[in-house]
């Protein structure tokens, strides 16, 4: 988790958790993915919030509270613990779960760019082996399927955080506002824009936060403003562009494997491999070997 540090993260590194992965998204936003089986864990007063889904088992997990031990642990369930939460927990089974974390400083950010107003007061509500189908869900879906370390995924990866902090947001905040209301979508001088700052930018990790401040609104309202334009979602859109530059690129250049795959915004030439072979049924190299057998 290079140059920011969460204390969450800190702490359960000098335990017997083993950290399976990790990345920093940036903006007070990291995630982690450990694994643990026996331990005895204390964790003090973080400055940062932390967002906690159970991947795998976990039935043997126990929070100590005021009255003793609970468990209720379990695939999909989930632990929100605010910051400056200080909480007891024993591990006696197998766990593998995904830690979000992120900051106040950045919560409150987002709620200003959301609905344009500041809130009083933000305090997180404490959670402990919830069930949430779309926290779940956003985990499982996007955080769990997208390669962590290849910029290809970095717009996934910041759109899910994205969307798993308006929920937090909305749900486990006292902030009780209304969806902001979305009336249209880009103009069409935006469009133009984003399209062609994408196309020039395909070779680089693009984040959500970039591609709504060239459109000078909020990530929240560009997301939904996006999609109601171009029909899908922006990190969908990206992925079609990179795609459709490979199929270019394979086609009418020499370009080996591992250099297409870094033009079109991919870290290796594996993941860029396996992304193609889920987009067009085949590898990269087929694809090529057929279309000069064609020509």
């Amino acid at each position: 988790m290079s140059d920011e540090r969460f204390q969450v993260f800190d702490s359960l590194r000098r335990h017997n958790t083993r950290l399976q992965d990790s990345t920093r998204l940036g903006n007070g936003v990291g995630l982690a993915s450990w694994y643990n089986e026996q331990d005895l864990i204390d964790l003090e007063n973080a400055d940062h919030h932390t967002l906690s889904l159970y991947i795998a088992d976990g039935y043997q997990s126990y929070f100590k509270g005021t009255d003793g031990w609970h468990n209720g642990g379990g695939p999909d369930r989930l632990c929100l613990m605010p910051r400056q939460y200080a909480s007891t927990w024993n591990i006696r089974g197998p766990l593998s779960f995904v830690h979000l974390y992120f900051t106040d400083a950045h919560l409150r950010q987002l709620a200003e760019q959301t609905w344009d107003r500041s809130p009083l007061a933000l305090s997180v509500n404490e959670q402990l082996f919830a069930d949430d189908p779309q926290i779940a869900l956003l985990y499982r879906h996007f955080l769990l399927t997208s390669n962590w370390h290849d910029r290809s995924d970095s717009l996934t990866l910041s759109s899910a955080s994205n969307l798993l902090l308006n929920h937090v947001l909305k749900h486990y905040t006292q902030v009780s506002w209304q969806d902001p209301t979305i009336k249209g979508g880009l103009a069409p001088a935006q469009i133009r824009h984003i399209r062609d700052y994408i196309d020039s930018h395909l070779d680089l990790p693009l984040q959500l936060a970039d591609l709504a401040a060239q459109c000078q609104l909020s990530e929240y309202h560009f997301a939904r403003m996006f999609k109601q334009s171009l029909g899908v979602p922006p990190h969908r859109y990206v992925q079609q562009q990179r795609l459709m530059k490979a199929q270019q690129l394979l086609r009418h250049s020499t370009a080996n494997l591992l250099q297409v795959a870094l033009a079109c915004g991919f870290s290796s030439a594996a993941h860029f491999s396996n992304r193609f072979h889920q987009h067009t049924g085949v590898s990269p190299s087929q694809y090529r070997n057929r279309w000069q057998q064609g020509r």
